[in-house]
């Protein structure tokens, strides 16, 4: 199978995040032990979604891994010109979700796995790809936490993300949590008798707003846009109808923070605001949505040198979105950004990837299989 063969078929799976990923995860397993990869399946605590580790070459050899997620974001938008579960070839674009976030990425490396097979790697490739990456990361960490029983340490983890092919060192950190108010409801002539679940929610909701503009004022790191932390409420939902005092309020907020400043502490202050509302007789629960870090690879570590001899570009020195890098390298693991495809086509109808764009990338895996061989 060539490369736009494995992209049809792994865009075929509906794979959405936090829902079960049996038949992506067997037909990948299935695959690659056919090319006789050593191929580890690793169930997490849900019990119904697995991680994936596959070994080439020499596993008790420090080598390199190739990270990425094998779950998608849905698909329910109108604007899709076709079924997004299907590839769609249109001259030198591929749509489908997915198809850049980052399915691309994980075809590209199953389709130089025939090449790196037939190599004789003095250095391992490792193949990990993650569940539920679009909410929160949460899959990844299980496996990160079986990498000593997998592997030697790796020397260095490439992360697939969308890039344009041109490796990335940062990114920030970032934590989001949801606020959930309970009242009372009843009858809007009497407030005196409920009690309103949003009006309850104003203190945090205030709280959100005054330290999203404290942010602004630093400290600041110029390597990001904006160059400073971030807060934002992002999702608020409550009450039913204007003549219904509201019994329930919720408000999704999340934080962006600069290396070196935990994301979670962000919220601190907005946490704490929660305790006003609940001395007025609210009953208030917090509950964590998702946290990672912010990944910081250093300009002169030898895995940026790496990724600019394979890519032949100098590195960036950071974007704005997040991946599973930064907790690789919360692990101690060196880790970078670089995979096929454009993240401003994520995410949104008539998700798409270049067919060049997937050829680039795999030949710059064979390339990495290559200097693992000699």
């Amino acid at each position: 199978m060539d490369v736009l063969d494995i992209l049809d078929r792994l865009v075929a799976f509906p794979s959405l995040a936090g829902q079960p990923n049996g038949d992506i995860a067997g037909w990948i397993e299935a695959y690659l032990a056919k090319h006789e990869a050593r191929v580890t399946l690793l169930p997490g605590p849900e019990g119904d979604r697995s991680n994936l580790f596959a070994t080439i070459g020499p596993a008790d050899v420090p080598g390199y891994v190739l990270s990425g997620h094998m779950d998608v974001v849905p698909a329910g938008e109108p604007q899709w010109s076709s079924d997004p579960f299907i590839l769609r070839r249109e001259g030198e674009r591929l749509y489908g979700r997915g198809a850049t976030d980052m399915k691309g990425f994980l075809a590209a490396v199953l389709a130089a796995v025939p090449a790196l097979a037939k190599q004789r790697l003095a250095r391992p490739i490792h193949i990990a790809f993650s569940y539920d990456e679009e909410i929160g990361c949460r899959g990844v960490p299980h496996l990160i936490a079986r990498l000593p029983d997998l592997c030697a340490k790796p020397l260095g983890v490439i992360v697939g993300e969308p890039s344009g092919m041109r490796a990335v060192r940062g990114h920030k950190g970032k934590a989001a949590a949801r606020v959930t108010i309970h009242g009372r409801s009843g009858h809007s002539s009497r407030p005196d008798l409920g009690r309103n679940a949003i009006h309850g929610m104003a203190e945090t909701l205030s709280a959100v707003v005054s330290e999203a503009e404290r942010l602004t004022h630093g400290p600041f790191d110029p390597t990001f846009e904006p160059p400073y932390s971030s807060l934002q409420a992002g999702v608020i939902k409550g009450g039913q109808s204007v003549n219904i005092i509201p019994d329930n309020c919720t408000l999704d907020l999340e934080a962006r923070a600069i290396p070196g400043v935990d994301p979670a502490s962000l919220l601190a202050l907005v946490k704490a605001s929660t305790e006003t509302s609940a001395t007025g007789g609210f009953q208030v629960e917090w509950t964590p949505l998702s946290a990672y870090p912010a990944l910081s690879l250093p300009q002169d570590a030898p895995l940026a040198a790496l990724l600019q001899e394979l890519t032949g570009q100098t590195p960036l020195a950071a974007v704005s979105y997040g991946t599973e890098a930064g907790l690789y390298q919360a692990a101690g693991l060196d880790a970078i950004i670089c995979g096929p495809g454009d993240i401003g086509r994520a995410h949104k109808p008539d998700e798409y990837i270049l067919a060049g764009e997937l050829a680039a990338c795999q030949r710059m895996i064979e390339m990495l299989g290559a200097l693992c061989s000699t």
